[in-house]
């Protein structure tokens, strides 16, 4: 009967008489995640791609492993009872005082032509970028080759087949068409749910879709995608922090005008956030300018006036009964103080 090799990278089934010192090639060490990049603890390879993660082949030989490593032992939560009083949020702590009105000064057309603002790069960027362009050339020299070589693994997420020969195009594919999901301690993917807190064994989970094999990489192309993003000022200045990592200078820009700001990041190779404001006030453009990091995206932006502003986007006119519901609630709030 063949069992399954629990070795970290390895993943296939093997036969126990057959077993020998060299028959499983595998990663001695832990998966390691940080600042995007994804790896092995024992080997140099780092991608950004968790599918070419799962696919990194390993770096040590010995024996298949067929004991399946235990579930950790899950802390008991203890859970408080709150009585219904204190779960009430009082009225009055959410009533957030702000200027109704923008600026007394006459506000510019937000038709006026856009300016490319002026980006800074900082080393710490320069830096990522040179380690992530040496990656994507030694996964491009694996990929210039039409022919699939032998040992090629599947770049499905959860298959753990090899590419033997051209019958290994008419086994059905067992795979995840979802993506990976790490949530409170958890790990699994969004097509099937399958939740175990440890890692060895979210990556041990079977498929629950067939398929077709992928031999070689998917070029999907770049994927629209929101980022978090905040805002914060001083008596003369607006600064916009946007939460991109390895953001990519030539693919990037930020324009405006004096009421609006447009930016269009693209970050880690293939991710693209697109945001565009009315700002709530007005600013100078040609004392503006970006700085780009290894972490994130700042936008400053230099006030017309040093006014305070009560939001970063300027909101849409409120209809008179609008103003009226409002009114009512502030109303009721009172009262109940």
């Amino acid at each position: 009967m063949s069992q399954l090799c629990y070795n970290r990278g390895c993943g296939q089934r093997f036969d126990a008489e057959q077993n020998y010192d060299g028959a499983c090639t595998y990663h001695p060490g832990v998966p390691v995640f940080h600042d995007a990049l994804k790896g092995w603890s024992c080997c140099k390879r780092r991608t950004t791609d968790f599918s070419d993660f799962l696919s990194i082949a390993g770096c040590t030989k010995g024996l298949h492993n067929s004991e399946k490593p235990p579930e950790p032992i899950k802390p008991e939560v203890k859970s408080t009872e709150k009585k219904e009083v204190d779960l009430k949020p009082k009225c009055h702590e959410y009533v957030i005082q702000a200027p109704k009105q923008i600026p007394s000064f006459n506000r510019p057309s937000a038709d006026e032509p856009m300016k490319r603002l002026q980006s800074k790069i900082s080393p710490s960027l320069k830096q990522a970028l040179e380690k992530l362009t040496l990656n994507n050339k030694e996964a491009s020299k694996e990929e210039e080759s039409d022919e699939i070589k032998p040992g090629t693994s599947c770049k499905n997420s959860g298959c753990s087949k090899s590419y033997v020969g051209p019958e290994s195009n008419e086994e059905k594919c067992v795979h995840h068409p979802g993506v990976p999901i790490f949530h409170e301690g958890m790990k699994y993917w969004s097509c099937c749910k399958r939740k175990t807190s440890d890692f060895d064994n979210f990556l041990a989970q079977e498929g629950c879709t067939r398929g077709t094999h992928v031999w070689t990489k998917k070029d999907s192309g770049k994927k629209v995608v929101s980022c978090r993003h905040d805002w914060h000022q001083t008596g003369s200045q607006v600064t916009v922090s946007v939460y991109a990592k390895n953001t990519i200078p030539e693919l990037s820009f930020v324009e405006a005008n004096s009421t609006v700001l447009n930016m269009h990041i693209v970050f880690e190779s293939e991710k693209e956030f697109q945001l565009k404001v009315n700002l709530w006030g007005v600013i100078d453009v040609f004392k503006s300018y970006v700085t780009m990091t290894a972490t994130k995206v700042e936008i400053i932006m230099k006030k017309a006036e040093p006014v305070l502003w009560a939001k970063l986007d300027l909101p849409p006119p409120i209809s008179v009964q609008n103003e009226k519901d409002n009114q009512k609630n502030e109303e009721t709030c009172e009262e109940l103080d």
